[in-house]
């Protein structure tokens, strides 16, 4: 016999002789060591989720991306004279915004694909009416500041402009003229986004005819802008109602405020907003500061993707260890319940089905959705572990009872995924239950014994010596 025969069978009567205690040890110790390569798996989930991010950036690029609308506000350019010796004239323009406003906006959504990677894009509809009360005005310009009401503009706003699909019309006074880019600023900074500093850009008319001090008057806008992902107003009246309707079947709505009223149908949705001016926490006046401010005040809708895959799969690589954890423990319960021992290798086999589970999950959901993908991916599974456990222990009532039990751990970890606010509770009653059961089939095996059939504690006897089957 070769040295390497004799290691061999050394190993392999090392293994037979292992008592059942140390034996749980070790299968533990396994479930938690297959928890590495789940993290390749999870770093896997991360790229392709960077992929369909550039993907979404790409497509949205080309569509006008994220679009934030700013309703009609009277933009009056001023002029500080120089206060001291040396000083130089400083310019800025002076926004005043409308007593009332009143936005409504149509969306109609569809979905653009780039390979397997869906972004939902949106052709939009924004109607914006304002009420202006010049009365009391500037109240809150800077010190010296000389008004040009000569240059004034009713400007509007939109953050990207590449998605316009026609000219931003205004109605001043009974007449409907077109938005020129504006003349007393051309964009502002209202913050920033994944990094990136937002610009509105603005359109405006000449309003020298109807603005001035005192006076009172009406306009109204209309601007049509295709986006993607998110369309959002901004509270531009000291009072705003904004209402919105779209054929999107699950929008998020978010911003500084929430709708007062939403009603979300398969076909869509409909909400509305109202904000007064004590809410909205900017002045009804000022400089170009007053508009930056109003970003905190947004009203918005987010075109969410309710089948995203890479976030399901990603919740669900949380529940790795547990999930391990609950295979290896039935297996190790049918190894101690039919007397026939099973080897650390097998251990691994069953440890890498489950992570090559969550590469078909990611793979399949991408095609056909989270859902469909976990029953096709999990019913593999499951078929794939009752088979092997009839190989394994060579009796087919093990393989069934291996197909019920998988079955539910499965429907498990998908309920864990869907309750969302109660997964940690479900999670934690569910893991006690399976320890309890645990305890329950083994109380009468002699953990010091190489044979779980070979000892009976002084408690009790073998199931299996009582003629009944555990």
């Amino acid at each position: 016999m070769t040295d390497l025969s004799i290691l061999q069978n050394t190993l392999q009567n090392r293994f037979k002789s292992l008592s059942m205690g140390f034996k749980l040890i070790v299968v533990c110790g396994l479930a938690l060591l297959m928890t590495i390569p789940a993290l390749f798996v999870f770093s896997l989930v991360n790229e392709r989720r960077n992929r369909a991010d550039d993907v979404t950036r790409e497509i949205s690029r080309n569509v006008g991306g994220k679009q934030t609308f700013l309703g009609p506000t009277l933009a009056i350019p001023y002029d500080v004279p120089p206060q001291a010796q040396g000083d130089q004239t400083r310019h800025g323009t002076y926004f005043i915004f409308p007593a009332q406003g009143l936005a409504m906006l149509k969306t109609n959504t569809e979905e653009r694909h780039r390979s397997l990677f869906r972004v939902p894009v949106f052709k939009s509809e924004a109607k914006m009416d304002a009420s202006f009360d010049l009365a009391g005005v500037p109240a809150f310009a800077p010190r010296g500041a000389v008004l040009d009401w000569s240059r004034s503009e009713i400007v509007v706003g939109v953050t990207d402009a590449r998605g316009a699909l026609a000219d931003a019309l205004i109605t001043i006074d009974g007449k409907t003229l077109t938005m020129v880019p504006a003349q007393t600023a051309d964009h502002i900074s209202i913050g920033v986004d994944a990094g990136r500093p937002v610009y509105l850009t603005l359109f405006g008319v000449k309003a020298a005819a109807v603005a001035q001090p005192g006076t009172q008057f009406k306009v109204s806008s209309t601007l049509r802008f295709s986006g993607a992902q998110r369309v959002a107003v901004l509270a531009f009246g000291k009072t705003t109602r904004f209402s919105a309707q779209g054929d999107w079947p699950s929008p998020g709505f978010d911003g500084g405020f929430l709708p007062v009223e939403r009603a979300i149908t398969k076909s869509g949705f409909t909400a509305e907003w109202s904000v007064p001016f004590i809410a909205r926490g900017v002045r009804a006046e000022g400089p170009a500061e007053s508009i930056a401010d109003l970003q905190e005040s947004d009203l918005g809708i987010t075109f969410v993707e309710v089948a995203d895959p890479y976030q399901s799969v990603n919740r669900s690589l949380k529940y790795v260890p547990l999930f391990l954890g609950l295979v290896f423990l039935s297996y190790f319960i049918f190894e101690v319940t039919s007397g026939k021992r099973v080897h650390p290798a097998q251990y691994i086999l069953v440890g890498f089905a489950q992570i090559i589970f969550y590469l078909l999950l990611l793979s399949i959901a991408e095609r056909i959705g989270f859902d469909f993908g976990f029953l096709t991916a999990g019913a593999a599974t499951v078929v794939l572990l009752a088979v092997n456990a009839g190989w394994i222990f060579a009796s087919r009532a093990h393989g069934l009872r291996a197909l019920a039990v998988f079955s539910s751990l499965y429907g498990l970890i998908y309920m864990l995924l869907r309750l969302e606010d109660n997964a940690l509770l479900v999670g934690a009653v569910a893991s006690f239950l399976a320890v309890a059961a645990a305890m329950y089939f083994t109380r009468f095996i002699d953990w010091y014994s190489s044979n779980p059939k070979a000892g009976i504690t002084s408690a009790g006897r073998s199931p299996e010596s009582s003629g009944t089957s555990a």
